[in-house]
């Protein structure tokens, strides 16, 4: 009993540290007032008005970029009984990365499972727990929805619904499950997305379906990245950086939703990563997965997809449906490039709406822009065309529109709806 004794006052430390009861890890996950987002740094370009930088966060190890794999293989030697080899991995990866707190949850409960056996996942003793009983509640579930991405992988060679036609030019798009704490990265390649990494992810601290400003919770639909905030223009609870998106869409205006600020970013430098719901609205993940990200994507032509839960489907499922919308939106090119203005206003809602435009003003603007064309053909490069369901099937377009003998033009982004079952766009406006 000698060992016993000797191991007891660490598993207890180790918990103490996992469920915050040490230093300022109590209130991580709490959003400090000094570094609220302003609107400026939500836009487009990069914000005028930045937040007073902190120091620069601490270094992280190198091994924390695998430290969930590292967790997870714990989880798996535990569930094969080979509790002695999942002990040195804990221990190791502990070491290596202190601010993991569900690491060190895992690590005493290894150490306490040598004592008696363990009733549930982070039993910590009951005066510990008391003092923490929502954050070991929160720690379970983090630790259930790592184990859950682990079991339930996606369908080898499958994509999100929402993906129906990427260009060439896309070079990333991005996915998130809010349902499993679950952010997916996919490479666009000549063979199409390629899923290449998958990270565990916070959201609102009510979870998803944002409505209206302040209400803390993660809007659901298609977004795109629109610039990049490096560590410098942040405050450390930021962490590595991060990726505002254009919430609230044209889709979100039309339903009336409110709020701003909405942004992919990192944690605090003494954290590795945050309860599953515990952001203002955001979607916050592990510094050194947000850095690889970072890394990568390119912002304006990056698509954001937030989904209560993903739906998986193979590419040549969605073949034809990919087909039977390039061909409208060909039709609508077609149309444009006619000087047809009847044939050309069928394409349109008579709820379209463009900023200060109705269905009236933008016919007139239409006309306009018929006719300086001159019957000059137009091409659609870049297409991309993602779709959304939510209170009624949705797509969001876009392309760059060049007229014949040009170089360039315009960046155009559509929104459709269906109206009587048939497609028609409801927003219509140029992004670059």
């Amino acid at each position: 009993m000698k060992y016993v004794s000797r191991r007891t006052p660490v598993s207890a430390l180790l918990l103490s540290l996992a469920l915050g009861l040490c230093g300022s890890a109590a209130a991580r996950d709490q959003e400090p007032s000094r570094a609220r987002k302003t609107p400026q740094a939500a836009s487009k370009a990069a914000p005028k008005v930045k937040p007073q930088p902190a120091p620069a966060p601490r270094a992280l190890p190198r091994q924390s970029a695998s430290a969930e794999a590292r967790l997870l293989e714990i989880y798996r030697l535990i569930g094969s009984a080979q509790a002695d080899v999942a002990l040195g991995k804990a221990e190791s990866l502990v070491r290596d990365v202190p601010n993991f707190q569900l690491a060190q949850l895992v690590y005493g409960d290894l150490l306490l499972a040598r004592t008696h056996a363990l009733p549930t996942m982070g039993n910590a003793p009951a005066a510990l727990a008391g003092r923490a009983q929502e954050r070991l509640t929160q720690l379970r579930v983090e630790a259930n929805r790592r184990l859950t991405a682990l079991r339930e992988r996606p369908p080898e060679g499958s994509l999100p619904a929402q993906f129906i036609s990427l260009p060439s030019t896309t070079r990333h798009a991005i996915a998130v499950d809010a349902s499993r704490s679950r952010l997916y990265l996919f490479q666009n390649g000549p063979d199409g997305l390629r899923l290449i990494a998958d990270h565990y992810a916070s959201i609102g601290k009510l979870g998803p379906e944002k409505s209206f400003e302040g209400d803390q919770r993660t809007p659901l639909g298609v977004y795109y990245i629109t610039s990049r905030l490096d560590a410098r223009q942040l405050t450390d609870f930021y962490g590595a950086g991060a990726l505002p998106l254009n919430y609230p869409n044209e889709y979100d205006r039309r339903l009336g939703r409110t709020g701003s600020g909405i942004w992919l970013h990192g944690v605090p430098s003494d954290s590795y990563a945050r309860s599953p719901e515990s952001t203002d609205g955001c979607v916050a993940l592990a510094n050194p997965e947000l850095q690889s990200i970072l890394d990568q994507v390119q912002p304006r032509t990056t698509p954001v997809v937030i989904a209560r839960s993903l739906q998986w489907v193979t590419p040549t499922k969605v073949e034809p449906q990919r087909r039977s919308l390039q061909n409208m939106i060909e039709g609508w090119r077609v149309a444009r490039a006619s000087g047809d203005i009847g044939r050309v206003m069928s394409f349109y809602s008579p709820q379209f709406s463009s900023g200060k435009q109705d269905f009236t003003r933008w016919r007139q603007s239409v006309e306009r822009d018929v006719s300086q064309l001159r019957g000059k053909a137009i091409e659609l490069k870049d297409l991309a065309i993602l779709g959304w369901q939510d209170k009624g099937d949705i797509l969001v377009v876009t392309f760059g529109e060049v007229a014949e003998g040009q170089r360039t033009g315009s960046v155009k982004r559509q929104y459709w709806g269906k109206e009587g079952g048939l497609w028609k766009i409801f927003y219509e406006g140029v992004i670059g």
